[in-house]
């Protein structure tokens, strides 16, 4: 069964320890990160959500990112990112 984790709208710095742990809570899972309500990504959050994307394809999980919000899309893109280079996921 897949869990999935839905992001909350502001993930800046004080947002970063509470994803991680909510994160953590569902290793071993496959699991969806839901970032359909992100407005704005802080480097903190986005920094654990790679780690965390390499984590779970070390362990053989599936790590993906659903619905991302054109915010969280322009600021990923920011960093050089999009939601498919930072889970390894070939675009559909």
């Amino acid at each position: 069964m897949t869990a999935v984790i839905t992001l909350q709208e502001r993930l800046d710095f004080g947002a970063v320890t509470p994803l991680k742990t909510n994160i953590l809570g569902h290793a071993g899972q496959d699991l969806e990160i839901d970032a359909s309500q992100v407005a704005h990504m802080g480097t903190l959050c986005l920094q654990v959500l790679i780690a965390a994307a390499n984590d779970w394809k070390q362990a053989g999980k599936t790590f993906r990112i659903i619905s991302p919000s054109e915010t969280c899309k322009t600021q990923l893109a920011l960093h050089g990112f999009s939601p498919d280079t930072i889970t390894g996921v070939s675009p559909t």
